[in-house]
């Protein structure tokens, strides 16, 4: 049993969404343990901005629930409510479920295979037991997918396109096993797509193995926005430009060729001798809004390109910023913490 065989398929980020899950971190996994009042603080501005726009879940461990309750649980234009489940890591789009819909209404979640990107970072046995718990919480149908992959390395346009790059789902750290053509029959049975557009690798520095959250996404059914690097001398610049390249060359599901939208990258910035993976691509749709991350500093004229992008092509949305620098030196951003419920009403 799986999504296409029974007629669910993921829908686009953008649409409606009952409510947002995000994981609370947990300090003995912090790349940068003494670090946590900070990243908690991180995360509980995006935890009140998400609260601006639709009701929010953290998923904490019980020994913070009374904490995190008393830091975010309040004075919101939204419910914010604690769920325990006991978890090693907090990026909760990668080891959460994948939720899909079918058109009579009904809800089921994909229960991914998690190895902590590519056995990164022990111990991961709890992080692997997220999903099925999380599906269990809100009453969908389970799908079992034989598959490590994360969420992070995946977008679709809810038409039957996925993007993704080769540099992660073709990994051997995650499926070994598995030959491009069989992921690709995994993704088409699990989240019912028709067609993958295969960039080749994400960005420079980022421990993910290139998730695509942090270069491409779709904006709408036949859009791509791409964060671009324009200096010959950066890392990121044949990156992005191969990625460019195969973006003008591809059509999705539908036989459409894409409208590409650019954003600049911001400016490198580096932590202890490491580049961090800086990207405005790590957005997150809410329901009437974007929670963007920007990061200040030497990357405020590129963050202002970054929300004059977003606000033109999103008129209806609001922009709403969060500091991008909060949570980056653990390795993501935004859309790595959350993972949307979306609405089937």
């Amino acid at each position: 049993m799986n999504s296409r065989t029974e007629q669910f398929s993921m829908p686009a980020e953008w649409t409606n969404h009952e409510r947002t899950f995000i994981s609370w971190p947990i300090q003995s996994s912090m790349v940068y343990p003494e670090m946590y009042a900070e990243v908690c603080a991180a995360y509980a501005e995006i935890i009140t901005a998400m609260a601006e726009f639709e009701p929010v879940t953290v998923v904490v461990n019980g020994v913070d629930e009374v904490a995190v309750n008393a830091q975010v649980g309040t004075n919101h234009n939204y419910t914010v409510d604690c769920l325990v489940i006991e978890h090693n890591d907090a990026w909760l789009r990668d080891n959460g479920p994948t939720f899909v819909t079918a058109t009579d209404g009904k809800l089921a979640g994909v229960n991914w295979g998690f190895n902590a990107w590519g056995g990164k970072y022990t111990p991961w046995d709890l992080d692997d037991a997220v999903a099925p718990q999380i599906i269990k919480h809100v009453g969908a149908t389970q799908f079992d997918a034989p598959l490590v992959m994360e969420g992070g390395s995946i977008h679709v346009d809810g038409e039957g396109t996925l993007l993704t790059t080769e540099e992660c789902l073709l990994n051997v750290n995650r499926n070994p096993d598995l030959s491009r053509e069989q992921i690709f029959e995994l993704l088409k049975q699990y989240v019912n797509i028709d067609e993958v557009i295969w960039l080749k690798n994400g960005l420079s520095g980022d421990e993910t193995d290139g998730h695509v959250d942090n270069i491409a996404c779709f904006a709408a059914p036949g859009k791509v926005i791409m964060q671009v690097c324009y200096d010959p001398s950066d890392d990121n610049y044949e990156i992005t430009q191969e990625n460019l390249q195969i973006l003008r060359d591809a059509v999705d599901a539908k036989g459409r060729k894409l409208e590409i939208i650019e954003i600049e990258q911001p400016p490198a910035v580096y932590f202890e001798d490491s580049r961090l993976t800086l990207s405005y691509l790590n957005f997150y749709f809410v329901n009437g809004g974007i929670i963007l991350p920007v990061f200040g500093g030497t990357a405020e004229e590129t963050d202002r390109k970054a929300m004059e992008v977003l606000s033109s092509l999103y008129p209806d949305r609001r922009i709403r910023t969060v500091n991008g620098m909060g949570v980056i030196g653990e390795g993501g951003n935004v859309h790595c913490t959350t993972q949307q419920l979306p609405s089937v009403r």
